[in-house]
């Protein structure tokens, strides 16, 4: 799978710049009616017909329904995975994933909100956890992401990582305690970026003392 191109703002001509107001338009159109009747009864036609474009037009921007639910995700992926490929190569793996995240979400807030509001994108993390149909696509490229930052993990550290094992389990590790983190985000009522970097810290640092031994609570 290739690294997903970051999209944000352009700094070229007239032309790119409306047709990534195009874009966003239409990245917004579709979340606001997937989150507000549901993506399964969303069609195509309705998304572009909010953003008074033609279906055609549509399918420039995004091959499907899909595409356009994961939009912002991915541009949050993005600029993670960035992160992490620039992080110097003295750091531990975890210490570089940590790091990684944290900057990226220093940054991406205001990246998510030049596309959508940040409530829109909360509440559009609901609606794909609550979707049968989203949370199948969303494990299947939670997975393929998940390849990505081993394979990095690994090429960082000199290792091969289809004969050890240690960059697939750690990046398992970090990912659970993302999901997790993210889960508790999302059923809460702070949805500020803030909120979900001080949340991922949080549980980060659990980590280390959640995987060692005799943390059983003692009367």
């Amino acid at each position: 799978m290739a690294t997903p191109t970051p999209q944000t703002a352009p700094t070229g001509g007239l032309r790119e710049r409306k047709k990534q107001r195009t874009r966003d338009a239409l990245i917004r159109a579709a979340l606001e009616l997937f989150t507000e009747q549901g993506y399964d009864a969303t069609t195509v036609d309705e998304i572009a017909e909010a953003v008074d474009v033609s279906q055609r037009t549509y399918f420039r921007y995004f091959a499907n329904k899909e595409d356009v639910a994961f939009a912002v995700q991915e541009m949050v992926e993005a600029r993670f995975l960035e992160e992490l490929s620039a992080r110097p190569a003295a750091e531990a793996p975890l210490t570089a994933l940590r790091s990684a995240v944290m900057v990226a979400w220093d940054e991406i807030g205001s990246a998510i909100e030049s596309v959508i509001p940040l409530e829109l994108h909360m509440r559009s993390y609901q609606m794909i956890e609550s979707t049968p149909a989203l949370v199948a696509v969303h494990l299947r490229r939670s997975s393929e992401l998940e390849e990505q930052i081993a394979r990095l993990i690994a090429r960082r550290e000199g290792l091969d990582v289809d004969t050890d094992p240690r960059p697939r389990v750690l990046v398992a590790a970090f990912s659970g305690v993302m999901r997790a983190a993210g889960k508790v985000w999302g059923e809460g009522p702070d949805c500020s970026v803030a909120s979900i970097r001080e949340l991922t810290e949080s549980y980060l640092d659990h980590i280390g003392p959640a995987i060692a031994d005799g943390w059983r609570a003692h009367p």
